[in-house]
């Protein structure tokens, strides 16, 4: 049997990594297939390490450990430590990045070495231990059951828009409605549609999650979609993902949505106020931070908010049980809970005695 080479290329590996996850040879930890989304993701990764090699003239490679000595493998592990330093540095100094992004493609990276150790280059060394993954959460920022309900019914406003937004209110208000990633919500045809006893049910498969869905649409729903029954195939009005983004900010702030908004994100740790580009000295609105993924958070909190049962809830978005990224929403919900009860004790106060 030939001997290892005292270094690989690392790069080769992690196309070999890549190639492994996309062929199905290397699964997720339940035995599915690695998602396209987290494929593109590796590939962000390698690039970002390619660009941080060049620029920083930093070499990458991976040593098989059963050929290193005891003062070796000291270097080899200094050598990691300083990888991730610089590396990090490197993410948050020159690019500009925030503590979710770097975390991410540490995962990755971590995940990537993992594989190596495991499978490419047995006895390689589980060097990714040395790396610690940041995160933060970011605040939700989803529609009140209010203003929901103004889109939905107030006639006037809707009479008011021009052609094409009235094509992007139908879609906006159908994804907050049916709690839809958007890239299922876009893609959704006939054959999704089921009427049973003059009821209307929409039974979706989650592309990302190949979890199954089913939600009864309400009557303005299902009135949306009367209105595109000429289609051929499609349910709903097809949108570019990134013009669609665009729309949104322009009919919320058509309909008067805003309100300044807070926006932070975390830097090593530390809270950053992010400013307002394109209106320099003012604060985000909240038109500005809509975007195709408030339609499924709107969906999600309006249904905690106004009372449906987590488990249902869950049910109808696919989330896992005890899902961090859930019980954010469970939170969000409960805050608009809590005004709501606030104004109920406030109205009871109000109330005097009829024997005084």
């Amino acid at each position: 049997m030939p001997r290892l080479a005292k270094e690989l290329d690392f790069f080769m590996l992690f196309d070999d990594f890549i190639n492994h996850s996309r062929r199905g040879r290397r699964l997720q930890p339940n035995g599915k297939r690695i998602s396209v989304g987290t494929l593109a993701n590796y590939g962000y990764t390698r690039q970002l390490l390619q660009s941080f090699c060049t620029d920083k003239g930093f070499t990458l490679r991976i040593r098989p450990l059963r050929r290193l000595n005891s003062r070796e493998l000291a270097t080899e592990k200094n050598y990691w430590k300083k990888f991730f330093k610089k590396f990090t540095d490197y993410l948050y100094d020159d690019c500009g990045h925030y503590d979710n992004y770097v975390g991410q493609n540490t995962k990755i990276i971590k995940a990537f070495l993992n594989y190596v150790n495991k499978e490419l280059v047995p006895g390689a060394g589980e060097f990714n231990k040395l790396f610690y993954v940041r995160n933060e959460e970011i605040a939700i920022h989803p529609l009140l059951p209010e203003e929901l309900n103004f889109l939905i019914y107030n006639k006037p406003f809707e009479q008011s828009l021009s052609p094409r937004l009235r094509e992007i209110k139908d879609v906006f208000v159908f994804g907050c409605t049916v709690a839809l990633r958007v890239s299922d919500l876009l893609k959704l045809n006939k054959s999704n549609l089921r009427e049973t006893s003059g009821q209307y049910y929409l039974a979706v498969r989650s592309q990302k999650t190949a979890t199954d869905t089913l939600i009864r649409l309400p009557d303005y729903a299902v009135a949306i979609l009367d209105k595109y029954k000429k289609q051929r195939k499609k349910l709903l009005p097809s949108f570019n993902k990134v013009n669609l983004n665009g729309y949104i900010k322009e009919l919320l702030e058509t309909a008067g949505f805003t309100q300044p908004v807070s926006k932070t994100r975390e830097r090593r740790g530390r809270v950053t106020e992010l400013k307002n580009e394109s209106q320099p000295g003012k604060s985000y609105r909240f038109c500005d931070l809509a975007s195709t993924h408030t339609m499924r958070r709107t969906a999600i909190t309006t249904m905690l908010s106004l009372g449906m049962p987590e488990q249902v809830v869950r049910k109808i978005s696919g989330h896992a049980p005890g899902s961090k990224e859930f019980y954010r929403y469970v939170l969000w919900a409960q805050t608009y809970q809590d005004q709501e009860t606030d104004r109920m004790f406030a109205r009871l106060k109000e109330k005097t005695s009829l024997s005084s």
